[in-house]
């Protein structure tokens, strides 16, 4: 008889051994979840709050400047000149950070990019952002400048 209740004990600790193991996984899978989808939501909401677009006008000569004052042999730098306005509710960083900026699927190095906000210390929604990009370009072809923060993109296109 005692034999059936030591067996009976040892089947019902390693019973409740097994269940909190089980309880432990699930609380940490649960927690894990929760913190992502914490972060996702985060990351959705400031997608949604920020949206920008490129207001340059594609007919204009004010677009890409051709500096031909380079040595002799040197083809000169370009400046590409656009104006990004920020359209979305957000805030947006007035040095550019977490901006990605492709001129003709080339990607803008922070070297090659120059930010000004006009009117305005911070890039708050209504204002523009002038983006001076150091570029060589061919003339008389159609480019491609694409801008992108935080899941909005904005394309711009135009012939030099």
């Amino acid at each position: 008889m005692s034999s059936t209740s030591i067996s009976s004990l040892i089947l019902f600790i390693a019973a409740m051994i097994v269940a909190a193991g089980v309880a432990g996984t699930l609380v940490t899978t649960v927690t894990d979840v929760s913190s992502s989808v914490s972060t996702q939501t985060g990351n959705t909401a400031d997608a949604i709050d920020t949206d920008i677009a490129i207001i340059s006008d594609a007919g204009s000569d004010a677009v890409y400047d051709e500096d031909d004052e380079g040595d002799e042999g040197d083809e000169g730098d370009g400046t590409v000149t656009l104006y990004v306005k920020n359209t979305g509710e957000k805030t947006l960083a007035s040095d550019g950070a977490g901006l990605d900026v492709l001129v003709d699927g080339e990607y803008v190095s922070s070297d090659e990019l120059e930010i000004e906000i006009h009117g305005d210390d911070h890039w708050r929604s209504g204002a523009v952002a002038e983006l001076k990009i150091d570029r060589t370009l061919e003339t008389g072809e159609e480019h491609r400048a694409v801008v992108t923060k935080n899941d909005s993109r904005a394309v711009f296109e135009f012939r030099t």
